[in-house]
């Protein structure tokens, strides 16, 4: 089996290397020069992955067709914004065959569509030739061959089984499922999440805050999950809960970072110049309230990570304005277990304090 990773960024990259690692022969394809020089005749990404030695049997291009030439997996980590345009210019040298395969975690503008779906739609192919790789993947620590878990999905077994294979290493373990749209949103949302405990951290607020944000935007990115059709378990695993904790907690996250430099006082335009490669969760952030809104789920921290992005809100006014939420139910908008009563049998009211109306 042969692969072309498309992309030479740092998850892309890194990805290669896994690939390599298992076994699996990979061609890198890269915009620069410079990049594709030092993959092959260095062994090195000094612009993305500085001090990181690669295998010797990962070569780079710049020619597109080179890298496609007899590809059974053809990986695809460009910017989510611009794979349409890309693979409408690639679309005549994709191996007809092939597995198609997104590390991409953001939502097309516009569309709305997740990058699966902007596949299928653009190279005409089935859900059966379509897998996406999600989880707490932090493309350093990967690179440096520390231990990780992530989650390969597909509509079909056989295909996420073939994927599994294709990557599987003695410091990366990949798990497979068939739920690609709950991978798919819980790898976007918990970009958003991440901009939010960003600016919690620049504001010098504490772990309890964190552990907050987190646990709440759980709670969202399953209301929105669920509510669009996926598998409420993907949110418990790697690809919803771990990839969130990772991306949230680690000063690697770049969407995290970029959320600190909003904390800071910086506008999206300075934390962009800072920010060396793309942070989706600041694009993403409006697709995702859109099907929101249309599939009927709440998503209050994603709502106000929106308006400081657009400057309707300031950090500060964001934290003010969560915190002054109503009280509820910690399980609203979620369904219960089909089956299970809201309350024991015949129990209706369970405490009423002095000069409350019945709490239920």
């Amino acid at each position: 089996m042969k692969a072309a990773v498309l992309g030479a960024g740092s998850w892309g990259t890194t990805f290669a290397q896994v690939l390599c690692d298992a076994g699996t022969p990979v061609t890198l394809w890269a915009r620069g020069t410079e990049v594709a020089a030092a993959v092959t005749r260095l062994h090195q990404n000094p612009r993305y992955l500085p001090g990181i030695t690669l295998p010797a049997t990962l070569t780079a291009t710049t020619d597109i067709a080179e890298a496609l030439d007899g590809a059974d997996l053809v990986v695809l980590s460009v910017p989510a914004q611009t794979l349409r345009a890309n693979l409408t210019a690639w679309a005549p040298l994709v191996p007809g065959e092939s597995l198609l395969v997104s590390l991409m975690k953001g939502i097309e503008l516009g569309s709305r569509k997740r990058m699966s779906e902007v596949i299928r739609e653009v190279l005409d192919v089935p859900a059966a030739r379509v897998a996406v790789v999600s989880g707490p993947n932090l493309a350093r620590e990967i690179a440096e061959r520390q231990f990780a878990a992530s989650v390969v999905a597909c509509c079909d077994e056989l295909s996420a089984q073939l994927l599994q294979r294709a990557c599987h290493t003695d410091y990366f373990r990949p798990y497979w499922n068939t739920d690609v749209l709950g991978c798919e949103l819980g790898g976007v949302v918990k970009n958003v999440i991440a901009l939010a405990v960003g600016m919690g951290v620049a504001l010098g607020l504490g772990d309890n805050t964190k552990a907050m944000l987190i646990t709440r935007g759980l709670a969202e990115i399953a209301r929105l999950g669920e509510a669009m059709g996926a598998d409420r378990r993907t949110f418990a695993g790697l690809a919803g809960m771990g990839d969130l904790v990772a991306t949230c907690s680690s000063p690697l996250s770049r969407n995290r970072r970029f959320g600190e430099y909003l904390g800071q006082g910086l506008n999206v335009a300075q934390a962009k110049e800072l920010t060396t490669q793309t942070a989706e969760g600041v694009t993403s952030y409006a697709p995702v309230l859109e099907l929101a809104r249309k599939h009927g789920a709440e998503m209050p921290i994603t709502e106000v990570v929106g308006a400081v992005i657009t400057g309707r809100l300031t950090v500060g006014d964001a934290a003010a304005v969560l915190m002054s939420r109503s009280a509820k139910p910690e399980w609203y908008g979620a369904e219960l277990p089909e089956g299970r009563p809201a309350s024991p049998p015949g129990v209706t009211c369970v405490y009423r304090p002095p000069g409350a109306d019945a709490v239920r």
